[in-house]
């Protein structure tokens, strides 16, 4: 069996399995009964209100956002489906930065637990830009479920992938 790139790491029998279930068309019925129910997180402000509240639960201290927003180019421009920016200007001669997270519009339409999964990542960026052990153990401490649902989200771009034909 060819592997699916975006399982790449992952045991090959861990990739077996997903692209058996795949070719038989089960990995979508699988991941729907999951994951039955989409959100109703459409809008940037919508966004920007969960993702403040989010951080307002487990990072009080972290610099403030000042923007959040869902990005349509964003997978296909910078192959990922979340993004941390940090800009700064010199104004008055201080710097001013400001935060802001983008989110791939993959996630309007797509079960509440992946999009806060992505938040999660995203947020643990404003303290560790690297992916480190303490990065991770900062996503797990926010999302407890951090690791299986990276790996469900990843199936599910799978079957998202393989119902447009395989185009990117």
């Amino acid at each position: 069996m060819t592997s699916i790139p975006i399982l790449q790491g992952y045991p090959q029998s861990l990739q077996d399995q997903a692209e058996a279930l795949l070719a038989s068309g089960d990995l979508g019925r699988l991941l729907a009964t999951k994951y039955p129910t989409s959100h109703d997180i459409r809008s940037n402000k919508q966004l920007f209100l969960f993702v403040q509240e989010l951080k307002a639960q487990h990072l009080r201290k972290a610099a403030p956002l000042a923007k959040v927003t869902y990005d349509g180019n964003l997978s296909s421009v910078h192959n990922a489906l979340g993004l941390h920016v940090t800009k700064a200007r010199v104004h008055g001669g201080k710097v001013q930065k400001r935060r802001e997270i983008r989110i791939s519009a993959v996630f309007k339409d797509a079960p509440l637990d992946f999009l806060r999964m992505i938040v999660v990542h995203e947020l643990a960026h404003m303290k560790y830009q690297e992916h480190s052990a303490a990065f991770y153990k900062l996503c797990c401490n926010l999302e407890p479920d951090y690791h299986q649902l990276e790996f469900d989200l990843r199936l599910y771009l799978c079957v998202q992938e393989s119902a447009r034909g395989g185009a990117d």
